[in-house]
């Protein structure tokens, strides 16, 4: 069975936790508590399975506080992981400027493939936000973005998170035929 490790980060306050529990299906979060350090969520989905094998994939994902002040612990939350969600919150303008130091840690430093990214522009209830493309600075403007809204349109969100899971999957068995096969050889 394929294994992956997804990391949930982005700024305090961006909505988070809340997707990660709606999208791995965990319980419901009635108030704001911040993430302290990390939770890992563990999880199976049916829709998503190894091209070549066929065999089941089980996730990890890992829901990392958005506090600087767990930035000694990062390296060791990066480790091994597959692939990065940069989640923020589409109404707080400061929050555009943030996400440039998480996409630079995360993905850039780990070398990790723009691909394994998914960017999510998160609405929070009420917010009455338009779903308009923030304007990203190069390199954010090459990833994948999508907006949530549990609220209004939530199939959506998962729909385009199983998608990003697929193309993870994809990514990690490729990974591992090509060692498999320089054993062989």
């Amino acid at each position: 069975m394929l294994k992956a490790k997804i990391l949930f980060v982005g700024p305090c306050e961006s909505g988070k936790t809340v997707l990660a529990n709606f999208l791995t299906e965990s319980s419901d979060i009635t108030e704001y508590n911040p993430t302290q350090g990390v939770r890992i969520l563990e999880f199976e989905n049916p829709h998503i399975t190894s091209n070549t094998k066929g065999t089941g994939c089980e996730f990890e994902l890992w829901d990392c506080g958005g506090d600087p002040k767990f930035e000694s612990c990062w390296p060791a939350l990066m480790k091994d992981s597959h692939g990065v969600v940069i989640v923020f919150n589409a109404d707080i303008p400061s929050h555009l400027k943030e996400i440039e130091m998480w996409y630079s840690c995360f993905v850039q430093q780990q070398f990790l493939q723009d691909t394994q990214c998914l960017l999510i522009a998160h609405h929070k209830p009420g917010s009455g936000s338009d779903k308009g493309n923030p304007s990203l600075p190069t390199p954010l403007n090459k990833l994948k973005l999508v907006h949530s809204n549990l609220e209004d349109d939530p199939e959506d969100i998962r729909l385009e998170f199983i998608k990003y899971l697929k193309s993870i999957i994809n990514s990690v068995s490729e990974s591992r035929d090509r060692e498999e096969m320089s054993i062989i050889t």
